[in-house]
């Protein structure tokens, strides 16, 4: 009878939840990045940017987010 192991041979640095945190913060920053760039001038100002700022921050990469979204 062959016996098998039933432990993990992962990289100890591999955390699921950090995986799944890192996969919903980039999620997060593509919807909000393209919302941002559908606003209207006078939403834009409210928020205190230019049009060319709002589409400046949609072309950054979604895993450019704070490090405060991974923790």
């Amino acid at each position: 009878m062959t016996m098998f192991a039933t432990t993990s041979t992962l990289h100890p640095s591999f955390k699921t939840p950090s995986l799944f945190r890192a996969i919903g913060a980039a999620y997060a920053a593509h919807t909000q990045r393209k919302a941002l760039k559908l606003l209207d001038d006078s939403r834009l100002r409210d928020l205190g940017l230019t049009y060319a700022q709002a589409v400046q921050e949609a072309k950054r990469p979604v895993w450019d987010v704070p490090k405060y979204w991974l923790r």
